[in-house]
């Protein structure tokens, strides 16, 4: 059964543009990734599962914002690594700095989605069920992955420390 895209949009449209400015911080970037999201949704509306709309777009545009962010190379600092910077609360000037550029490293050798996991998580607030839902797995799948995250993390800032 095909997806209602137009009821999804005036539904689920609002949410979705939420989501992209929190994620790009610029107004345009933000429509032009939720206009985005709503083109994937057409193109694909018969591939799709349609259960949980909300957990399915919500997905959809961290997505679609977290490949701008990516492919964005004319910003000097990356918008996405900021706002993992920011979940560190530094307050030192050169810090953020150096935890982009930590963040980054980290990040590149874990699985795409955790970092989705992680921004879901502590960004946004999302609890374990939610993400669980929002990636097709289970609650315990999703905390063996932050437990794994987590324990890769902790061995990274103890050799630092060495």
């Amino acid at each position: 059964m095909a997806i209602d895209v137009a009821a999804h949009y005036q539904t689920y449209g609002p949410m979705v543009l939420r989501r992209c400015r929190f994620l790009l911080k610029q107004e345009e970037r933000a429509l032009d990734a939720m206009q985005e999201v709503f083109v994937r949704l057409l193109t694909y509306q018969n591939r799709l599962r349609g259960d949980y709309p909300s957990s399915l777009l919500y997905r959809m545009a961290t997505n679609v914002c977290l490949n701008l962010i990516r492919s964005s190379k004319h910003t000097a600092v990356n918008d996405s690594e900021e706002i993992i910077a920011s979940i560190a609360s530094a307050a030192e000037h050169d810090k953020p700095i150096f935890l982009n550029a930590w963040l980054d490293h980290l990040f590149r050798q874990e699985k795409p989605t955790t970092k989705e996991m992680m921004v879901m998580l502590y960004v946004d607030g999302m609890t374990l069920e939610e993400v669980a839902e929002a990636f097709g797995m289970s609650v315990s799948g999703v905390r063996k992955r932050v437990r794994e995250f987590k324990t890769r993390v902790q061995a990274l800032k103890e050799y630092e420390h060495v």
